[in-house]
């Protein structure tokens, strides 16, 4: 990142010096995190409901230059500079902004249930095809993770690409005030993080309050719920949004594919723009669900100017992101491993997608969805009413959830229960034969990538 000095932080936070290194006025970075922090960077001491950072101070600093607490040290900390703020969290995140607004570059922001990650990637890698691009570490989206990406905003960028998460009212909100950004994506709206929304109506509003932040919305035409709260959100109050732009597959879209192949490990479209060939392109992630990624990356970069020779390349280069949707071939047994999170729209087009690709038996080795709330057992139960109605042959459960649908299903599907992923280690091996097709599947916490660990030597 850029070297941020001792006056920006001052301007930014209206923190004040409690002592300081007089031969150091900038600092090379921010860190949150005493085990990683690197020489030359400052230390912000983050209180969480299960830390205090105030903690690791003397830790930091054996490498850092200086910190941000809330808590003063009892006594000066020679060659170091501290900053004494009223609340760090509020501290970094100003920091961020301060920068944002220091650097006059395009911002754009991500967000919605599913294919968030990968539709920032999807956008970051056409435009990185020319053009220098910060974006969102991974999938550090949150009120921490999103400042931390974009102190790192230089004057070398010429776009800033970052992925907003919520899980309770107003976070998508509070993003925007950080991030400040021109341009908006809207991916989809479906079921997760009940336990802190509710319902879905209180997931679209908050999804929806990207609205009062962006010049440009770019919005998945085919999700009707989502595309009737736009409607209603458009004449409930004047919005500052210049232009409305959608995309889909099945909808009379501004930017549409047609002429989709699927394959086993990727599919080939043509984009339509306004019902003109745009572009034909070759996408080496499989699922319908990336076709759509890709459409909203489209979108973006065709409003922003990029070049059709660009678009392309930066679609067919994109490798995906590890554990979503990644096909791998293992003696025989093919393994979609979707592993990163899980709620009930993506474990639906998880399952149809290892239906599509089956040769022989398709066998789906799932985890339990968490953060659901009181919908839990009804969102459980409706995944076993998928499978009931799919030719699916095998059924593993993993956790006390899919354990209890699996009770639920057909005599004819084999099942197996197991109380947690390591339980389930090495049934891939035991249950897998050639030509089978295999799906694992689970939320973050059920850490489901256990499953695979060791399947490649077994099998």
């Amino acid at each position: 990142m850029q070297a941020l000095t001792l006056k920006e932080i001052l301007e930014a936070t209206g923190g004040k010096v409690l002592c300081r290194n007089n031969h150091k006025e900038a600092f090379q970075g921010i860190s949150i995190d005493s085990r990683t922090i690197r020489e030359g960077e400052i230390f912000v001491a983050l209180q969480g409901q299960r830390f205090d950072g105030h903690d690791f101070l003397m830790d930091a600093l054996k490498l850092g230059d200086g910190a941000i607490v809330s808590i003063p040290p009892p006594v000066p900390i020679k060659g170091k500079t501290i900053i004494h703020v009223e609340n760090t969290l509020r501290a970094l995140q100003a920091i961020a902004n301060y920068r944002r607004r220091m650097v006059k570059v395009p911002v754009i922001a991500v967000t919605g249930t599913n294919g968030k990650t990968t539709t920032k990637e999807l956008i970051a890698s056409i435009l990185s095809v020319r053009h220098r691009v910060l974006k969102s570490s991974g999938n550090l989206n949150n009120h921490i993770g999103l400042p931390l990406n974009l102190v790192n905003i230089s004057m070398e960028h010429d776009f800033v690409v970052l992925e907003m998460g919520a899980s309770i009212r107003g976070d998508i909100r509070d993003l925007c005030r950080i991030a400040e950004p021109d341009y908006g994506v809207l991916t989809n709206i479906g079921q997760a993080h009940l336990e802190g929304f509710g319902n879905l109506e209180v997931i679209r509003s908050t999804k929806l309050e990207l609205f009062d932040a962006v010049r440009v919305l770019i919005a998945n035409g085919d999700d009707l719920f989502l595309m009737d709260g736009i409607d209603r959100r458009m004449k409930e109050r004047p919005v500052r949004l210049d232009k409305l732009i959608t995309y889909g597959i099945d909808t009379a879209s501004d930017i549409r594919a047609g002429n989709i192949s699927f394959e086993e490990w990727g599919s080939s479209f043509d984009v339509l723009i306004n019902t003109r060939e745009y572009i034909s392109a070759r996408l080496k992630i499989p699922g319908r669900c990336n076709v759509y990624n890709a459409l909203a990356a489209v979108s973006v970069c065709h409003y922003l100017g990029i070049p059709a020779d660009e678009v392309k390349r930066g679609i067919e280069t994109f490798e995906g992101v590890p554990m979503r949707f990644e096909f791998k071939r293992i003696a025989g047994v093919t393994v979609l491993s979707d592993l990163y999170n899980a709620n009930p729209s993506s474990m639906e087009q998880a399952i149809r997608e290892l239906v599509r690709v089956k040769r022989s038996r398709a066998i789906a080795i799932l985890g339990d969805m968490l953060e659901l709330g009181s919908y839990a057992i009804e969102a459980h139960n409706k995944i076993a009413s998928l499978i009931s109605k799919l030719p699916i042959d095998v059924f593993v459960a993993v956790g006390p959830f899919m354990s209890d649908i699996a009770e639920k299903l057909s005599s004819s599907i084999e099942t197996y229960k197991f109380k947690d992923s390591e339980e389930a280690m090495g049934i891939i091996s035991k249950i897998c034969k050639e030509g089978d097709t295999v799906l694992v599947k689970g939320s973050r916490g059920m850490r489901m990538e256990k499953i695979l660990e060791g399947e490649e030597d077994a099998l």
